[in-house]
């Protein structure tokens, strides 16, 4: 019997026993580190001549390993592997294919710090935030297994006298699915297992930053028992695999995570049919956001700082649901832009391997390059108060950044930095902060700090975002407990780790028979 679904604890580093634990892991990957890395196609380990070379952002002499590349023609063999072995893999029962995701989950927590080292080097990820994310993949596992057994008993519909209706979920065929690197390991791990769990086969382009955790947990769905030419792993460059799997006839569906453009081209290539093509790609896209913090003058001013610092400055900013924009009602303003810089200020930023860092290195030096001109876009705009600084000489570090006196309409505080900037803007009333909080093109997270009951009614209705949080930071969703996934141009609102996930990798089918 499957025992009911239960969130993987996240690991505490005060306690001696787990922090040595850790350490260990650390030096058993590092002596691990540079090796090569196969692709898999048809159950076919596949060593290529040409590797993607994936380095430590926080030191980029370290090399953490050499995975291979993907060709078209490699692509074309993962494609035909997929689609042959879809016809075996769609019949095994739920319950088997649920199963196998479980023993997979079960290897994971064997392996949970050795992972997370993992993804210490490879994305420069500090500890609190690799465990994080380890356990975020754990859950994954673990709650799809559960929504597969019961997708599977189907829905309930209506039946007349003399006859029998039944309303089925049945897979739909071969995802690509291509996933991002800054929740390296969680979100390539959940938007892989989903359609798996539901019979779909896979063709999975890792991300170029994180191909080495990627090609790890390749291993672990091997070792767990999953058929060859289920999962085919193709690492490659977006412009050369990428497209040619998005495009190509066999493709059923696509489940994408990164920036709004990419998003917006695998849409725009996914609605164009194909020779051969006989039915239309269904398109799963998280892309992005613009998230606010809104601080009400009714708000617990230590509440406010706490969830401005952790939702800007978590891993750098360098996620999705970073809270990049705080809209600060004009009573508390002052008072909270102070204390934020004062907080800001007192954040530790180094190599992630170290156990006392709070923020690690931006991943790599294009992101490096990004973050750095909008610096300078920042002081022309607004009032830098702290931070603006990098360095990237040995690895690419980046000060905590705080800029206020932003205009709404400011480009920081239209786009996305996807680094560690937060901006402040300042609100006449609640209704001039909820309303310069949805002045984004994005809908993806927001958080509103409040005391007023009222306020936080007036939030919850007309706040668009598709993860609302209340009195706390704006990001770490939790799977099977905040649903996520975002309005607008955040994306399709998948709502990952959520009861409908699962459905969006079927088609429902109707059954009617007459007696």
């Amino acid at each position: 019997m499957v025992q009911p679904y239960k969130h993987e604890p996240f690991t505490d580093f005060t306690v001696k026993e787990n922090k040595k634990a850790f350490e260990d892991a650390l030096q058993q990957v590092k002596s691990q580190l540079g090796q090569d890395h196969h692709l898999l196609v048809d159950g076919e380990r596949i060593l290529t001549d040409d590797r993607i070379v994936s380095t430590n952002p926080a030191n980029t002499e370290q090399v953490v390993g050499r995975v291979s590349k993907a060709t078209q023609e490699l692509a074309e063999k993962a494609m035909q592997a997929a689609s042959n072995s879809f016809e075996s893999w769609r019949k095994w029962s739920a319950e088997a294919r649920a199963g196998l995701l479980l023993r997979a989950s079960a290897i994971m927590r064997r392996r949970k710090h050795e992972l997370s080292a993992y993804l210490v080097y490879e994305v420069g990820k500090p500890w609190k935030e690799a465990d994080a994310d380890t356990a975020e993949a754990i859950d994954f596992l673990e709650y799809y297994a559960r929504q597969m057994l019961e997708i599977d008993k189907g829905k309930h519909v209506e039946s007349r006298p003399g006859e029998r209706n039944r309303y089925v979920y049945q897979p739909i065929g071969v995802t690509v699915v291509i996933p991002p690197w800054n929740l390296a390991l969680a979100i390539m791990a959940g938007t892989t297992v989903a359609p798996l769990v539901a019979g779909n086969t896979v063709v999975m382009k890792p991300a170029s930053n994180s191909p080495v955790i990627a090609a790890k947990f390749v291993e672990i769905l091997e070792e767990a028992g999953l058929p060859k030419g289920v999962l085919n792993f193709v690492p490659g460059s977006g412009g050369e695999v990428g497209d040619y799997l998005i495009e190509h006839p066999k493709t059923a569906l696509i489940s994408f995570t990164g920036s709004r453009d990419v998003g917006l081209r695998i849409m725009e290539k996914a609605s164009v049919r194909q020779n051969g093509q006989n039915h239309l790609k269904q398109v799963i896209a998280e892309m992005g956001g613009k998230d606010t913090v809104v601080v009400d003058k009714e708000a617990n001013i230590e509440t406010a700082v706490e969830a401005i610092v952790v939702s800007a400055f978590g891993f750098s900013g360098q996620k999705c649901s970073s809270g990049s924009r705080a809209v600060v009602h004009q009573d508390v303003y002052d008072e909270v832009l102070e204390r934020v810089v004062a907080r800001t200020k007192e954040l530790s930023v180094g190599n992630a391997a170290e156990s006392n860092v709070y923020m690690g290195p931006v991943v790599d030096q294009s992101a490096y390059e990004k973050i750095m001109s909008y610096m300078e876009v920042g002081k022309e705009e607004g009032r830098l108060m702290t931070g603006g600084k990098g360095d990237d000489s040995k690895g690419y570090f980046i000060e905590p950044t705080v800029f206020a006196d932003l205009a709404p309409e400011s480009r920081m505080q239209q786009e996305e930095i996807f680094g560690p900037v937060v901006c402040f803007t300042k609100a006449k009333d609640f209704d001039d902060a909820i309303e310069i909080a949805n002045n984004t093109e994005y809908g993806l997270t927001g958080a509103v700090i409040s005391d007023n009951r009222q306020h936080l009614e007036i939030a919850a209705r007309d706040f668009h975002v598709g993860n609302l949080y209340f009195n706390r930071n704006c990001t770490g969703a939790i799977v099977g407990y905040q649903p996520f996934g975002g309005f607008k141009m955040s994306g399709t609102d998948s709502k990952a780790g959520g009861p409908d996930y699962i459905a969006l990798h079927m088609q429902a089918k109707t059954i009617s028979e007459m007696y």
